[in-house]
C-alpha cells in the first residue's frame, strides 16, 4: 500500500494573507509543515501542492518537493486531487499547510484505520475544553456517533448545550484528512454542497453525499495558523519545545 502526504498551500488566505510564508523561528510556516511531515517517516512521498510560485520556490529551493496546480480550486482536497490523478498512490493524506507542529503519532493513527478496507475517508479530532475556543468560529467542531463516525462539522457550537446538566465532550476538528485515492477523486466530481458552501468546511461535501468520515482522537497537535494571533502563540510554543 503506497501512502503519500500532500500539503495544499494557497498563498492568498482570506483571514491571514501570506500566512504560510510568515517566519516562525528560523523557517517559514510552510517549511515547518513540510519538514515535520517528512520527518515522520510514514510516507512514500511528500509534496506541497500550491498555486503560488513563491511557495513553490520556498519548498524546492530548500530541497523539498512541490507541485504547481494547473487550475484554480475551491478547496485543498480539489487541489490535491488534481495532483494525485496520475500518481501511483493508494492512500492520500492531506496535511494542512498551516499545521507547522505535525507529529508522527497522529498521522500514524489516521493511516491505521485504513486496515479496515470499508473506510474511505478519515480525519483527526482533539478534545476541546476551553469555552472561549468552543465558541470561536475559527475552531471547527465535530460531533460523532458511538463509533467515532462524523455526524456533522460546524463553526457553531455543536452540540448546543440546551441542557447544561448533561455532560458532553466537545471535539475540535484537526485539518488532517486521509482518503482512499478513488474517494478523493469522487469528491472532485461532486459540486460544492449547500452545507459546505455555508460553513466553508469542505469535508461536509462527503457527508452530504453519504460518505462516512472516520474520526480519530489525537492529543494536542500544536497551533493551527489561522490568524496573526495564532502565529504569536506558535512562536511561544516553538520556544518552549
Amino acid at each position: 500500500m503506497k501512502i503519500g502526504a500532500f500539503i495544499p498551500a494557497r498563498y492568498a488566505a482570506t483571514r491571514f494573507p501570506a500566512k504560510l510564508m510568515q517566519t516562525l523561528g528560523d523557517k517559514t510556516v510552510i517549511r515547518h509543515t513540510y519538514d515535520n511531515t517528512v520527518a515522520t517517516g510514514l510516507f512514500d512521498a511528500v509534496y506541497v501542492v500550491t498555486d503560488s510560485e513563491i511557495i513553490f520556490n520556498e519548498i524546492t529551493q530548500h530541497g523539498g518537493k512541490a507541485i504547481m496546480s494547473k487550475r484554480s480550486h475551491e478547496s485543498g482536497s480539489d487541489r490535491i486531487a488534481e495532483a494525485v490523478q496520475d500518481l501511483d498512490i493508494d492512500i492520500v493524506v492531506n496535511v494542512q499547510g498551516d499545521e507547522p507542529f505535525v507529529k508522527r503519532e497522529p498521522l500514524e493513527k489516521v493511516i491505521a484505520v485504513f486496515s479496515d478496507t470499508t473506510v474511505q475517508v478519515a480525519s483527526l479530532m482533539q478534545v476541546l475544553t476551553d469555552n472561549t475556543l468552543i465558541q470561536d468560529p475559527n475552531y471547527v467542531k465535530v460531533a460523532v456517533d458511538k463509533n467515532n463516525n462524523a455526524l456533522f462539522f460546524s463553526r457553531s457550537v455543536i452540540p448546543y448545550p440546551r441542557c447544561t446538566e448533561s455532560a458532553i465532550t466537545y471535539y475540535e476538528h484537526i485539518g488532517v484528512y486521509a482518503f482512499q485515492k478513488q474517494a478523493l477523486l469522487n469528491f472532485t466530481n461532486w459540486p460544492m454542497s449547500p452545507l459546505e458552501a455555508v460553513e466553508k468546511i469542505e469535508c461536509l461535501r462527503y457527508l452530504e453525499n453519504g460518505i462516512s468520515i472516520k474520526m480519530v482522537v489525537t492529543e494536542y497537535m500544536g497551533v493551527e495558523i489561522d490568524t496573526p494571533a495564532d502565529l504569536i502563540k506558535a512562536a511561544k510554543l516553538l520556544l518552549n519545545q
